[in-house]
């Protein structure tokens, strides 16, 4: 385990006590002389085991894509019995459950530093992860979803940040890219394991005990594809079991976080902020390579740095909106988080099953399909690592929401033209349907998935437009409004699907949508190619006090 040493070991010599600040001139003295935390750990591997954290956030979002058409499997069938309201319910409680996370996540690593608030979410992952697979119904899984949906949103703030403040400077941007690419992989491996384990258990089934219709004698195995729509049906046994096998696979990475997270340094800008600058010394000689890294001059960039902000006078969140540039910047900062949530994107993450069934696809065709789904959103992921640093980033969101408004409105079309004109009375699909017109959804919902992935800027814009001396702040509503919407709209999709129909659910996606495209265009300013001090002076300077 990393030792954090906080006074001079023997034959040191003397320094600052905790809580003081070095002299500039003080510090190669002092780097020469204290000894490093641990083992190097090379940014490499700093980044393949902080974002665990960041697969784990993708899994856990992913994998209830696949477990959701098992678990409307009645209880004798091993399932939880879920109605639409239920289905909603149980999906967006890890969402509401992040919102809260991504708030409590900031206080608890401010408080007990990025490495310890990692392995403590490590723990409530699996927690979390344990409690929804052994759940015997939606009372006991609802609680346990938002227990691990503060893990997941602890776990979005978090990991970045260490990442950040662990890197050198040469690499930060792209190892804290990694942890973005690692979200959507998450999202992948889940979508494939959901497919390997629906494969292995066959797609959802039922033992029939008795049937009102007459169709199916006791002890028949049936598709529950088939027995849903009939009237009074009673099942006896059935497979439903396989959803807690799609959940209980997340503890694997959550055990190896917390394994790994115990031999990591901490982060050393946050013994910087609480004025441990042994610490700082010892876990950069810990993080850093001596033929690429000076520790002594980043060492003297923190002190400089802490006595700029000591000179400051610091605002408050609140004082920030009785600024008017300030407070227009922190309105386009959850507007930016709102429309993240509804141009529809997470209605494709969390029920891609339940989109393609409503299509046609029997259901572990779906779930199989699913997988693709999940390779085109870390295809397009990666693509979005390059355009949106190539890019002005307010050019990337108006082609990203004008992609996302077309193939949204074709998906709507192909429901309307395609699908509804042959769904039975009980919303089934009739064998008149086009056999082409499943796979057209597939591909729309992919183009779609992609235009949404490769374009993404809100997480690069809420890093950059917001004042300094409330960035935290300001982010972190941000992000909290982002999580909240999430939540919103994971809770009413499967009604609205079920109430409105494809047709008229993606239509109102679509004019959102089109609705983003006007606020990028006429509203989001750019950052790109300035810093963010000479944005922050234009931006008041334009937009006044």
């Amino acid at each position: 385990m990393m030792s954090t040493p906080s006074e001079p070991r023997p034959g040191e010599g003397t320094g600052p006590r905790r809580g003081e600040v070095p002299a500039t001139g003080e510090i190669p003295s002092l780097v020469g002389r204290i000894r490093a935390s641990g083992r190097r750990r090379g940014p490499l591997v700093i980044a393949a085991v902080a974002t665990m954290g960041s697969l784990l956030f993708g899994y856990d979002t992913g994998v209830i894509a696949g477990a959701l058409p098992y678990m409307h499997l009645p209880g004798p069938a091993g399932g939880l019995g879920l109605s639409a309201a239920e289905e909603g319910l149980v999906t967006s409680l890890l969402a509401f459950g992040a919102a809260a996370g991504a708030l409590l996540g900031g206080q608890l690593n401010d408080r007990i530093g990025r490495r310890r608030a990692i392995m403590v979410l490590a723990i409530v992952f699996v927690v979390g992860t344990l409690g929804c697979t052994f759940a015997p119904n939606v009372a006991v899984i609802a609680p346990f979803r938002f227990v691990l949906g503060m893990a997941v949103g602890g776990a979005s703030s978090t990991v970045p940040l260490y990442l950040a403040e662990a890197a050198p400077k040469r690499i930060r941007g792209p190892l804290v890219a990694i942890d973005q690419f690692m979200i959507v992989f998450g999202q992948f491996v889940a979508y494939s394991m959901n497919a390997v384990i629906a494969r292995m258990h066959s797609a959802p089934q039922a033992t029939v005990q008795d049937d009102p219709s007459g169709k199916y004698s006791s002890g028949d195995v049936v598709s529950w594809d088939v027995l849903q729509h009939i009237e009074g049906i009673v099942v006896s046994d059935g497979n439903g079991e396989a959803w807690r096998w799609m959940l209980v696979l997340a503890t694997i990475p959550a055990i190896v976080l917390w394994v790994g997270m115990r031999v990591m340094p901490e982060s050393p800008r946050w013994f910087a902020a609480n004025k441990r600058y042994y610490d700082v010394i010892a876990s950069l000689k810990a993080l850093r390579d001596p033929a690429k890294d000076d520790i002594a001059d980043e060492v003297v960039e923190m002190v400089e740095l802490e006595e700029k902000q000591a000179r400051q006078t610091e605002w408050t969140l609140r004082q920030g909106f009785t600024r008017r540039w300030a407070r227009r910047l922190i309105l386009i900062g959850i507007a930016l988080g709102i429309f993240d949530q509804l141009t529809g994107i997470n209605t494709a993450m969390w029920y891609m099953p339940t989109i393609l069934g409503a299509a046609g696809f029997s259901t572990a065709d779906a779930i199989t399909l699913n997988v693709v789904t999940g390779l085109v959103s870390a295809v397009g992921s990666a693509v979005g690592l390059y355009v949106v640093f190539r890019f002005a980033r307010r050019h990337v969101g108006m082609a990203q929401e004008f992609g996302v408004a077309v193939a949204l409105f074709v998906l709507a079309g192909l429901f309307h033209f395609g699908i509804e004109p042959h769904m039975k009375a009980d919303g089934s699909i009739a064998g008149t349907i086009p056999v082409v017109v499943p796979w057209l959804v597939l591909v729309v919902v992919s183009l779609f998935v992609f235009a949404k992935q490769a374009g993404t800027v809100t997480w690069v814009l809420l890093a950059e437009i917001f004042p300094a001396k409330i960035r935290g702040g300001a982010q972190g509503i941000s992000v909290g409004m982002l999580w909240l919407f999430n939540g919103i709209v994971a809770a009413v999709f499967p009604s609205m699907m079920a109430g409105l129909g494809g047709a008229k659910t993606y239509l109102v996606f679509a004019i959102i949508n089109v609705v983003a495209f006007l606020f990028y265009w006429r509203i989001v300013p750019e950052t790109r190619g300035v810093s963010l001090e000479e944005f922050e002076e234009r931006y008041q300077a334009t937009h006044g006090d």
